[in-house]
């Protein structure tokens, strides 16, 4: 666990939904704050009875979701100063837009939970080619409600011991990208393989 991780732990439950909405509003914005492991530390103290579980789950949401809004307003507005070269920040939104333009909603729906770390570059990409906000608001608060309810369910459920949740997020998620890629490579084979009519 890290130092900032733990200064924020011990503000959660003086400050909680606050301090929660707080964090996830600025991880989707890239600020590299332990978003995900202060909703498993929410859902140990709501297990507890010492959070409201509406009361915090609402707040991760509203962060969430207005951190979402929030960076694709920066993409829209800052669209030609998207970074270009070699650099890793470029790199990540090459990436993004690649994203988005091949899979559309599922990259934006995907991002948010189980691909978490490229979410807020899809953000300033939707915004900075246009993707049309309507589905990039739909598909990201169906992607939210999954990141939410999966890390605050969690914490429930692993309850004090935080490292274990975190690792059984961490080796389900990889699992589930694996799955996803191999799905993905199984299909891509079976429509190549496939006789020309």
């Amino acid at each position: 666990m890290t130092a900032l991780f733990d200064s924020l732990l011990a503000l959660l439950p003086v400050y909680g939904p606050w301090l929660l909405a707080l964090t996830t509003f600025l991880s989707c914005l890239a600020v590299p704050v332990p978003s995900s492991l202060m909703m498993i530390a929410s859902g140990a103290f709501v297990g507890s009875g010492d959070l409201s579980l509406p009361v915090m789950a609402g707040a991760a949401y509203a962060g969430a979701l207005s951190g979402d809004q929030a960076g694709y307003a920066l993409g829209r507005r800052a669209g030609g100063l998207v970074p270009e070269g070699k650099s890793k920040r470029a790199k990540l939104i090459a990436r993004a837009i690649a994203g988005l333009q091949a899979r559309g909603a599922w990259a934006v729906f995907l991002t948010r939970w189980m691909f978490s770390a490229l979410g807020p570059w899809i953000n300033l990409a939707a915004g900075a080619t246009g993707y049309s906000h309507r589905q990039f608001t739909i598909a990201g608060a169906l992607g939210e409600a999954v990141w939410v309810t999966t890390y605050i369910g969690l914490g429930i459920v692993f309850g004090a011991n935080l490292e274990a949740a975190a690792e059984f997020a961490s080796n389900a998620l990889g699992l589930l990208a694996a799955g996803a890629v191999a799905a993905g490579f199984g299909w891509w084979l079976w429509s190549v393989s496939k006789p020309a009519n």
